[in-house]
This record gives structure tokens, sequence and C-alpha cells, in this order.
């Protein structure tokens, strides 16, 4: 029991950056929605798109991708240091410190 504590204790760390990297994480997580939700999901039915979202997706993936792929280069090089320095399996350190990361966004858009 005090091992399983110990080692959970150490990804408070972890923890802590990934929730304070999940606000800005917010962002490119609503851009992601936003995209599914009026493009594929819309032309399959599962949503209604946005009457006023008729410029095409290119204008959005033109917005979108510098966004995800500055976030992504942030987190990925953030995590990578912290998980060297984390004695805890990757088996276990990834999920946690992801589901760190999208908590905030659950949270804000009520889903959590």
């Amino acid at each position: 029991m005090i091992v399983k504590n110990e080692r959970m204790r150490k990804l408070c760390v972890p923890v802590v950056v990934n929730l304070l990297l999940g606000v800005p994480a917010i962002v490119p997580l609503f851009l992601a929605w936003y995209i599914l939700a009026n493009g594929p999901l819309a032309a399959i039915g599962w949503t209604m798109q946005d009457p006023n979202e008729n410029d095409g997706m290119l204008l959005w993936l033109v917005i979108a991708a510098p966004v995800f792929c500055l976030f992504g280069l942030v987190w990925g090089l953030i995590n990578a240091w912290l998980r060297r320095r984390t004695q805890v399996r990757g088996s276990r350190y990834w999920p946690v410190c992801a589901a760190a990361s999208i908590a905030p966004f659950l949270m804000i858009f009520g889903l959590l």
C-alpha cells in the first residue's frame, strides 16, 4: 500500500503541470470540436452545421493547424522532459497526464 501511494505521489508534479497546460489547451480542443461538428460529423448527420459556416474547411484548417502544432509541440516537449524525471512507468504516466490536460476543457464545457 505504501509503495502504491509513493508511486502516485510521484505523479503530483506532472499532474499539476498538465492541469496548467490544460488551460491553454481549451483553444485547440475547442477548435477541433468546432471543425468536427461543422465538417464530418455534420455530413453524417450527427450534429447540425452552423448556418453561418459556409466558408469551407480550408480556412479553419489554416487557422487551426498552427494552433494544434504549437500546442502539441509544447505539450510533448514538457511531458517528455517530465517523463524522464518521474519514476513511474510510461503506461501509467501518459494516460494520467493526457486526462489531466483534457480536464479543464471538460469542466468548462460541462462534459465532466
